[in-house]
């Protein structure tokens, strides 16, 4: 009777072992299905790494107690091998000697020091200054003294500057810029909806080549801080069963239409990265979406992701309680190789990290 019970009750793992397998292949290639089409499933990429958890448990529970059937979790890790390998690579990193450019994308917060520091403006540039960066590529690079940013740029090295402004309003003023030790040829605006984010296109004189910079900070996921307090009491089971389902669904409800936008606009920066493959490029910035999301994978259509070829780990470039997510993101084209990409979070001045990488301009044919 005990030897029939434990057959059954292991036939039940097994199964159970199946099915998140195959939920984690479900989410791990979710970022394929459009949120235009398919909005109740733009929000499987965040849950990966709990069907990943799950799965690397059963390979445990598989090796203590029926060690021939580890072979279910091994192969749903064989399968999920892409996904995985961009969420949470693991790589050799190269000697940073090598690299001829060294590039950071930060979103700043708009210079506001993270409710840290007061002089949010002077850790951040300090912080910079000490990168000793070829180009620095910055989100929500605003602030009320404008002609100041540009003077400290300039004499910290970075001789080029720009800053396009897609919001000018004082309750939601927002932008991309470019601080760059090489010449701004010129930039364009990619055109897509939003009413405070955007994409610019920069092209910079980099020795005898014109280098395409795309600088991006796509739509936000529009939480209020009541929205992110409740996700706190959420995930902290803090709240009534009812009240938590109701508040989750509205969470859902936020995030997804937030994806639709996003998609859109990801895929207006994948169009126009099409018509200019002639150029070597570098795409980066906050995608406001995780590394298995729909903007990312339609970005970085037919370009490298330099944090999933030369980074490790999880990368977490989002700070904030809670959302702990690598939501910024550094691309680039078959003219550079990717030496290292790191996520530096030893900087608190903002709510996000800043992600530097390392490039090797590869030698024309």
């Amino acid at each position: 009777m005990i030897k029939r019970l434990s057959h059954i009750l292991l036939n039940l793992a097994a199964g159970a072992n199946v099915a998140i397998v195959l939920l984690m292949l479900l989410t791990g290639y979710s970022d394929r299905l459009s949120p235009v089409d398919y909005p109740q499933l733009s929000l499987l990429g965040m849950t990966l790494p709990l069907f990943l958890a799950a799965n690397l448990l059963f390979l445990f529970f598989w090796l203590v107690f029926k060690w021939h059937r580890v072979w279910i979790p091994v192969v749903g890790f064989v399968l999920a091998y892409v996904p995985i390998s961009i969420y949470i690579p693991l790589n050799r990193v190269g000697d940073t000697s090598e690299a001829t450019l060294k590039v950071v994308t930060w979103n700043v917060c708009a210079y506001g020091g993270n409710y840290k520091y007061e002089n949010g403006f002077e850790v951040a540039v300090d912080y910079l200054k000490q990168q000793d960066a070829d180009i620095i590529c910055l989100q929500e690079d605003v602030d009320t003294w404008r002609r100041y940013m540009m003077k400290k740029y300039q004499e910290y090295g970075y001789p080029y500057n720009d800053t396009t402004l897609f919001s000018k309003s004082a309750a939601s003023m927002n932008g991309v810029g470019i601080h760059s030790r090489y010449p701004i040829l010129r930039k364009e605006r990619i055109v897509y909806e939003s009413r405070a984010h955007g994409s610019v296109a920069y092209y910079l004189q980099v020795g005898g080549d014109t280098v395409l910079v795309i600088n991006n900070h796509l739509e936000t996921t529009h939480l209020s801080k009541v929205d992110r307090d409740n996700y706190q009491e959420i995930i902290h089971g803090n709240m009534g069963r009812d009240t938590a389902r109701t508040e989750s669904m509205v969470l859902a409800g936020k995030l997804s239409d937030a994806s639709v936008l996003r998609a859109r606009q990801a895929e207006a920066v994948h169009a126009y990265i099409e018509r200019h493959r002639q150029y070597p490029m570098i795409v980066c910035g906050d995608f406001n979406d995780t590394p298995i999301s729909y903007s990312r994978h339609t970005i970085a259509q037919g370009l490298t992701d330099c944090f999933a070829a030369r980074g490790n780990g999880l990368g977490l470039s989002y700070n904030q309680k809670g959302f702990f997510f690598r939501i910024d993101h550094f691309l680039c084209s078959d003219a550079f190789e990717p030496i290292r990409c790191e996520v530096d979070s030893k900087i608190d001045s903002s709510d996000h990290y800043p992600m530097l990488c390392w490039l090797k301009k590869q030698e024309n044919p």
